[in-house]
C-alpha cells in the first residue's frame, strides 16, 4: 500500500489517479478534504485526514504501508518536524520514500526559504534508512491558476518579466515519475530534476491560454514592485524575494531543459499548451 500526502494538490491528485490506475492500493492523505473527494479514483483508494504538522495524526494512514510520497508543503515546510514524520513512517515499516522537493535546493542554496529548508528536508529523507528518491521540479505549469480569475472576468493576464523564459513542468509529469519511483525498482538513491520540454515566457503562456480558450487574452506586464505587492498578500517576504529573483533573473540551471522526465517516462515531457488543454475549464 502506498500513502500519498498532499493528495488534493496539483501533484497529489494525478499521483493518486496514476497509482490507482496501476491497480495499487492507495491511502490519499489530506488535511481537510472530504472522503468523497476521492470517490471517483476507484475502490483501491481510501482517504485519511491528517496534518503533517501533527505527525501522530499520520500513524493510522501508514498502517500496512510500503511506500510514502512526502510533499514538502511549500512555504510551510519550515513548520514540519520531518524527523518525527520519518520516525512515524519507519515505525510503521515504510521502506520507500519519495520526496517532492524543489529545484531551488540546488539553484538557490543561499536562500533560507528555498535552499535552506529544502536541503534540510532532503537530508532528513536521505538519513531515514528507507530507500529514497528525491524529485526536484522547476516552476509548475499549474502556477497559471493564479491567472484564472482575471482571465474569466477580464480576459487579461498580469505578470512580471513577460519575456523571461522558464521550462515550466506539468504536475502530471511529476506525478507519473513519482508513481514509478514509488512502486518500481531502480529509483532508490536518485535525485531527479524535472522540467518541461522547452522555455516558455509568461507572455507566451498567456497566448497559449488564449489559443486553447479560443478567445483573445491581453497580457499586462507588471513592474517588480507591483508583482511584489501582489505576492506579499499570500507569501512570506523571504519567499517573495527569492521567487522574484528566480522569475526575473533565472540562473542558467533554472533555464536548463532537463530530459529526465522524457527518459523515465519514455515520451516527451508535456508542454504548457497540453496542460492548458486539460485544465481550461478553470479559465472559462
Amino acid at each position: 500500500m502506498i500513502v500519498v500526502t498532499g493528495a488534493t494538490g496539483n501533484v497529489g491528485r494525478p499521483l493518486v489517479q496514476a497509482l490507482a490506475a496501476a491497480g495499487l492500493d492507495v491511502t490519499a492523505v489530506s488535511r481537510n478534504a472530504p472522503a468523497d473527494r476521492f470517490a471517483g479514483a476507484g475502490p483501491s483508494v481510501r482517504h485519511h485526514s491528517a496534518d503533517l504538522a501533527r505527525p501522530g495524526s499520520l500513524r493510522p494512514a501508514l498502517d500496512g504501508a510500503d511506500a510514502l510520497f512526502l510533499h514538502d508543503t511549500g512555504a510551510g515546510a519550515q513548520l514540519l518536524d520531518v524527523p518525527e514524520i520519518l520516525g512515524v513512517a519507519r515505525a510503521a515499516g515504510v521502506g520507500r520514500i519519495v520526496l517532492l522537493s524543489s529545484q531551488g535546493v540546488a539553484t538557490r542554496p543561499e536562500s533560507a526559504s528555498h535552499g535552506g529548508v529544502g536541503r534540510s528536508l532532503e537530508e532528513a529523507v536521505r538519513q531515514s534508512g528507507a530507500h529514497w528518491t528525491i524529485l526536484r521540479p522547476g516552476g509548475f505549469a499549474s502556477n497559471a491558476y493564479a491567472w484564472a480569475e482575471s482571465v474569466r472576468v477580464h480576459r487579461t493576464v498580469a505578470a512580471p518579466f513577460g519575456d523571461v523564459g522558464h521550462p515550466v513542468v506539468d504536475p502530471a509529469d511529476i506525478a507519473e515519475v513519482a508513481a514509478a519511483a514509488l512502486h518500481e525498482d531502480g529509483h532508490a538513491g536518485n535525485t531527479y530534476e524535472l522540467t518541461g520540454p522547452a522555455l516558455s515566457t509568461p507572455r507566451q503562456r498567456a497566448r497559449n491560454l488564449a489559443e486553447v480558450l479560443g478567445e483573445p487574452i491581453t497580457f499586462v506586464e507588471q513592474s517588480r514592485d507591483e508583482a511584489r505587492a501582489q505576492m506579499l498578500q499570500f507569501m512570506p517576504e523571504a519567499v517573495v524575494g527569492t521567487t522574484l529573483a528566480i522569475l526575473g533573473e533565472p540562473t542558467p540551471a533554472e533555464q536548463r531543459v532537463s530530459l529526465t522526465a522524457e527518459q523515465l517516462l519514455g515520451r516527451p515531457a508535456r508542454t504548457f499548451t497540453e496542460w492548458a488543454g486539460r485544465n481550461i475549464g478553470a479559465f472559462k
